[in-house]
Order: structure tokens, then C-alpha cells, then sequence
């Protein structure tokens, strides 16, 4: 092992400011001598925010941006890190170990993160960059958005029912706006299967959402000065005075593809179980902008979220000082098993795993089970009722997924089967799990269980 004492310092440039940017600085800063550095360079203006959190803002559930600032700037500057803001990357050259910037000289670095995150899909449509269509990513995103709706549109429409467009719309009907849902699927929340997509779809116009699926998006018409006044669709056009696109994100990689970094599905880029870029011995990437394991299939996905890009962004922080300090890293990143979680007023939907099709498209022969049961003791006075969807392989008897829609406290117990999935558990062993049990809280058998004995006599049959 090289003596790190010994040594030139050294300069780690982080390539982004937020949860799997500051995890790595912050991670990095830690371990490393006080001599060498940690620079961080942020195109905007903020750090370490929850961009999950922006829906329930722009709902008036979050009082100000600020509320959703883990730490900031100032704060990560007092701990030794160089946060650098409005300097925005534009290119890397591997072989000179430099970073370009917009406005200075190139950057040099020793080992470089790429922690850049995701970018709203924007697709080539007529009218696509008119003003009044906005994605939600960034808490300038967000504030864009109230600004409009302090412009009280009479018309907002929505644009996808994934998580964002089903926050999203939440948001605006909350705040009594007029709100549309176009849904190119045949129901809302594709992501789930449709009979819980269904659910979704009943509460949301239970609360005036007029909900257009099986409907796509051909492009936008703008008035004469360029503001949009109506959705094009297949099926004609949708007025419009706000259009919120909720079409899901891409890894913002570009500038890594154009170095020749591998890129995976949805532009992620590909790294090792330690956040290091494969092929690339000084570059390592955390966060949205990577594609990660799939713990269930074997294969790489896409998942962008907050709480992945803090994990990876801790794994990166250590094997990079483990790199330069000479030691054995002492962490990795397992993969993901596509857990989420979201509701639409008060109905909670969750789902981890793989639905029944994608099962299919994964080698597996699925059996899909679905339940009825209760959030508490079905006796108690505050039962609710949930509905849990179950997928498991026939020859295997594994778990290979699980879907929950129902009313209040219903849907995190989705973490029993995320668990079950990561330790490769069959429907048999999840039935003999040791659970927590008071009728205040669960019905005897908890409702993870109730639908794995029901797959345990699917699979019989």
C-alpha cells in the first residue's frame, strides 16, 4: 500500500450539489487530510434539498424552499468543503483529469464524481418549450411554479400519473385549481397493476380531477406570445393555461456519455458495487444520474431516488478515501429492490419488487394473488381497508413483488415485503415472520402475511 503520508495532496471535484453530491463531499472531507481538498461544483444555487418534497411545498403543506434545505451552502463551507454555486460543468477530459466550466479556467482534479442527478423527460413535441409547460426537479422548478399559480390559471393540466403527476396534481386540486390528468396508459399510475391503478384513478376523480387515459400527447399549442393555451392530444385539445409535465426523468449523463463514461438504461451510468465508474480507475458517479443493480432480475435500471443517492453517495465517499488513503473500502452499494411509496390525498400507494408483466419479461413464471384486509383489527373504530397485491415465482416459491393501495397507515408496510425481497425470502417464510402484533395496529396476521398465505395457496392449486 502507497504511504499516504508521503505523498502530493490531493483535490476531489464533485460534480453536483445536492443528496449524493454533499453525501460524497461531506463523506469524503471527513476522512481526508485538512491539505487536501474538496470542491464542489453547483450550477444552481442551492445544496442537499429534498426534491421529493417540492409537490407537498407547491401544496402549501411546506412553508418555504428553505424548509426543505438539509444543510447549506454556508453550512457545508464551514465544514472544509469549497462549494462552488452557479459554475456549471460542461465537459471532462479523462485523460488531463480536468473539468470545463462555463465561465473560468478548466478545474484539475485527482478523483472526480459525477453526481449531476436526473432531468425531467421533455420529448420533442410541437410546442414542447413554450412558457407555462414546467417539469418539477429542482427547487427553481418548484418556485416557477407557484409563480405561475399566483397567476390563478383557470386551467392546469397535468401530464402523466406517475409519482410526480400524481403529487403534482394533488397539489394543485388542494389548491383549488382546475386540474386535468392525461395518462397515455389505459389507467393512471402504470407502475402498479391496473386493477390498483383503478383505485387510484376512482379517488382522484372523487376529488374533481378530470382524468383523460389511454390518451397521448401530440403537442402543444402557444399563443402569439409563445404562452401555451391548450394540451394537442389524440384524442383533440385540452385547454390549458398551466401544463405540469410528470412524464418521469432521464439521468442528466450527457457530459459523461461525451467522454466515453458507459452509459446504461436511461442514461445512467454505469458504475461497480463501489460507486466507481466502470473502466475509469479516478471517476466515480452516485445518485440519479446511475444505473444500479436490480437486486430481484440481475439486470440495471434507472431508479432515481433520494434516499439510493444518499447510500451511494456514503459507499463513494469511502472507497474514494479508501483509493487515496491506501486502505481496503470498507463499503458497497447491493443494489435496489424498486421500492416507492406516494399517496394522492388520502389514499397511500406503494409497490417494490416486480408486477406480473414485469416478472413475465423477466424469466419468471409469476403467480399474482390480491387481498382485501384491514389497516388495524377489522373491530377497531379507525379500520381502514387496504388492498395488497402479491407476485411470486412458481418454482421458486420466492417473493418477487408486492403492490398496496389503501387508506391511512396502510401503505409502509410495503418495507416488510422490500425486506423480504432483499433477503430473498419465499411466500413461506414470509407467512412465519415474527411481527408485530395489538389489534390498535395490525390485524393477527399482518397484511403482508395475509396475502403471502394466499399465494401459498395459489401455489398449491
Amino acid at each position: 500500500m502507497p504511504n499516504y503520508a508521503l505523498a502530493m495532496t490531493s483535490r476531489v471535484v464533485v460534480i453536483g450539489g445536492d443528496a449524493a453530491g454533499m453525501s460524497v463531499a461531506a463523506g469524503v472531507r471527513r476522512r481526508l487530510p485538512d491539505t487536501d481538498e474538496v470542491i464542489v461544483l453547483e450550477r444552481g444555487t442551492w445544496t442537499s434539498y429534498s426534491a421529493c418534497g417540492i409537490p407537498y411545498w407547491v401544496a402549501g403543506d411546506v412553508e418555504s424552499p428553505e424548509a426543505l434545505v438539509a444543510r447549506t451552502p454556508e453550512e457545508h463551507r464551514r465544514n472544509g468543503i469549497d462549494v462552488r454555486l452557479g459554475v456549471e460543468a460542461v465537459a471532462i477530459d479523462p485523460a488531463r483529469r480536468t473539468v470545463s466550466v462555463t465561465d473560468g479556467d478548466p478545474v484539475a482534479y485527482d478523483r472526480l464524481v459525477f453526481a449531476t442527478g436526473a432531468e425531467p423527460v421533455r420529448p420533442d413535441l410541437p410546442g414542447i418549450g413554450g412558457d407555462g409547460i414546467h417539469g418539477v426537479q429542482s427547487l427553481d422548478d418548484g418556485q416557477a411554479i407557484l409563480d405561475e399559480l399566483e397567476r390563478d390559471p383557470r386551467r392546469v393540466v397535468v401530464v402523466g400519473s406517475g409519482y410526480i403527476g400524481l403529487e403534482m396534481a394533488e397539489a394543485c386540486v388542494l389548491r383549488g385549481f382546475d386540474t386535468t390528468v392525461i395518462e397515455k396508459a389505459e389507467t393512471v399510475m402504470p407502475i402498479i397493476e391496473a386493477s390498483l391503478g383503478d383505485q387510484v384513478a376512482e379517488a382522484m376523480r372523487a376529488r374533481g380531477i378530470q382524468l383523460r387515459a389511454g390518451v397521448g400527447v401530440t403537442g402543444f399549442t402557444l399563443d402569439d406570445a409563445g404562452r401555451v393555451t391548450a394540451v394537442e392530444t389524440d384524442d383533440g385539445a385540452m385547454p390549458a393555461d398551466l401544463v405540469i409535465l410528470g412524464l418521469g426523468v432521464t439521468a442528466r449523463s450527457a457530459m459523461a456519455g461525451s467522454a466515453g463514461l458507459p452509459l446504461g438504461p436511461k442514461g445512467g451510468i454505469v458504475v461497480d458495487d463501489r460507486q466507481r465508474v466502470e473502466g475509469f480507475a479516478d471517476i466515480w458517479a452516485a445518485g440519479d444520474c446511475v444505473a444500479t443493480l436490480d437486486r430481484v432480475t440481475g439486470e440495471l435500471v434507472h431508479l432515481p431516488l433520494g434516499t439510493h443517492a444518499n447510500k451511494q453517495g456514503m459507499v463513494a465517499a469511502d472507497s474514494i478515501a479508501a483509493d487515496l488513503l491506501g486502505e481496503e473500502p470498507r463499503l458497497s452499494f447491493p443494489g435496489v429492490v424498486q421500492t416507492a411509496i406516494t399517496k394522492f390525498c388520502s389514499l397511500e400507494i406503494s409497490r417494490t419488487g416486480l408486477g406480473e408483466q414485469q416478472a413475465r419479461d423477466a424469466g419468471f413464471d409469476p403467480v399474482v394473488v390480491s387481498i382485501e384486509t384491514t389497516t388495524v383489527a377489522g373491530y377497531m373504530p379507525h379500520a381502514g381497508t387496504m388492498t395488497v397485491l402479491m407476485v411470486a415465482d412458481r418454482r421458486t416459491r420466492r417473493l418477487l413483488g408486492a403492490q398496496i393501495v389503501g387508506e391511512e397507515d396502510a401503505a409502509l408496510r410495503i418495507d416488510v415485503a422490500a425486506t423480504a425481497l432483499a433477503g430473498g425470502l419465499t411466500v413461506d417464510d414470509i407467512v412465519m415472520l415474527d411481527l408485530a402484533y395489538a389489534p390498535p395496529f395490525s390485524s393477527v396476521w399482518s397484511p403482508i402475511q395475509v396475502a403471502a398465505r394466499a399465494a401459498v395457496k395459489a401455489l398449491v392449486g
